[in-house]
């Protein structure tokens, strides 16, 4: 019996020592041992939840860190619970922000809804996931229902929440829908009775709600683990579409693998700790053969993008991805399948081009404006050869080079 009860107690360490890494937030790991001896004990799986919004169609680097998290848990062979959160997607949450989020149409929902779930099983195994929309016991709650689920709560418990507390001070309007919001999601838990929650570090009060509302209704408290909100490629800020800073899972392999090399050495071992399978402990050991120079880090690098890119595809195309990056920026060729422009094409005033108009037709930036910028930051050239006068007019020939960044190109035909 001693054996057996010592193999348990080092198999649940073995599962919090995998569970907690690189976590911000956690609450607590006691509870959660606890939880993790019934769950053994009784060969009962955790019912981990995770919830999302369908508020936008396309998933990023920077969303996957949580995923990465659920994978784990999976592994470990716990019941992951996935929420759409359909009904909460047509309120809004600011989540940090300083106003209210728009709120989306059921169709803008069930269509990101549907694009979501086919992104994230590019992580999680779907046979072993639990999908739910929210909308299942919303849709049916009556007015009185709502009422009774606000008495749960008070309004000083809910300024406790930072961008709340922010607003409020500074006169900025908050509706009684953004209350309520907070109180749906943590209903969520109750209906689901989760043990474990996880989410962003920017969600820590509305989880910690979800704990508060089920002691209300009489079951356990979910234990609550947030993790850290990811750099995107500039290595400040956080990683996020509208900022262009972002890594998107559904693109290119060959763009992919480019942005990840384009990122900085210090980044790395970040993205190393937060997207891999690497424990912190291995990726310690690549930091330091970095800093002895025992690796160089481009080698490194390389095998993080092979990884990201394998992840979401193949280890075949991981590969092309790599041959093609060496070609383009080590052996300095063009990519294989560069977009060209046909010379009748191109709209010639004394035969030749405003630089700027042409980079906006070839669809190389979404508008005049913007190449102009890309001119001026020296990101624009042709032939090799930099262009830096936003004013610049080229004279076009079959054969030549248009290129703008480090990974877009654009090659001029007959």
């Amino acid at each position: 019996m001693r054996k057996n009860n010592e193999s348990l107690e080092q198999e649940i360490s073995r599962q919090i020592d995998l569970i907690k890494d690189n976590t911000m937030h956690f609450y607590s790991e006691e509870e959660l041992r606890k939880k993790l001896r019934i769950s053994l004990t009784e060969n009962r799986p955790l019912r981990v939840k995770f919830g999302a919004d369908p508020t936008a169609p396309d998933i990023h680097l920077g969303h996957t860190v949580v995923i990465n998290k659920l994978r784990v848990f999976q592994q470990l062979g716990h019941h992951i619970c996935f929420i759409i959160g359909d009904f909460t997607a047509m309120i809004g949450d600011p989540s940090g922000k300083s106003e209210t989020r728009k709120p989306l149409s059921p169709e803008e929902v069930s269509k990101h809804a549907e694009t979501y779930k086919e992104q994230i099983f590019k992580i999680l195994d779907p046979d072993k996931t639990e999908t739910i929309h929210n909308s299942s016991w919303f849709k049916d709650m009556t007015f009185r229902d709502v009422i009774q689920l606000s008495a749960k709560y008070s309004v000083a418990r809910m300024l406790e929440r930072d961008d709340f507390s922010k607003r409020y001070k500074n006169g900025v309007s908050i509706s009684i829908v953004e209350f309520l919001y907070p109180l749906i999601q943590g209903y969520d838990s109750v209906m689901l009775k989760s043990d474990v929650e996880l989410g962003g570090t920017d969600q820590l009060f509305n989880l910690l709600v979800g704990r508060d509302l089920q002691r209300e209704y009489g079951q356990p408290e979910q234990v609550v683990l947030t993790m850290p909100i990811l750099e995107g490629t500039d290595g400040v800020q956080k990683m996020s579409k509208s900022l262009g800073n972002y890594i998107g899972i559904t693109e290119l392999p060959k763009d992919i693998f480019g942005k990840v090399m384009s990122i900085s050495d210090a980044l790395m071992f970040r993205y190393y700790r937060l997207l891999t399978d690497k424990t912190g402990d291995e990726v310690d050991a690549l930091e330091n053969a970095v800093k002895s120079q025992k690796t160089h880090p481009m080698e490194l690098k390389m095998a993080l993008a092979r990884d990201i890119v394998k992840r979401f595809y193949d280890d075949a195309q991981s590969l092309l991805a790599q041959d093609e990056f060496k070609n383009v920026f080590s052996n300095k060729k063009l990519p294989d399948d560069v977009p060209t422009i046909a010379l009748k094409d191109i709209p010639l005033e004394s035969g030749t081009v405003w630089i700027c108009k042409l980079i906006h037709l070839a669809d190389m930036a979404p508008s005049t404006s913007e190449a102009r910028r890309l001119v001026q930051q020296g990101a624009v050239s042709c032939n090799d050869t930099k262009i830096t006068d936003a004013h610049a007019e080229i004279t076009p020939e079959k054969g030549m080079v248009i290129k703008v960044g480090k990974r877009r190109f654009l090659q001029i035909t007959d």
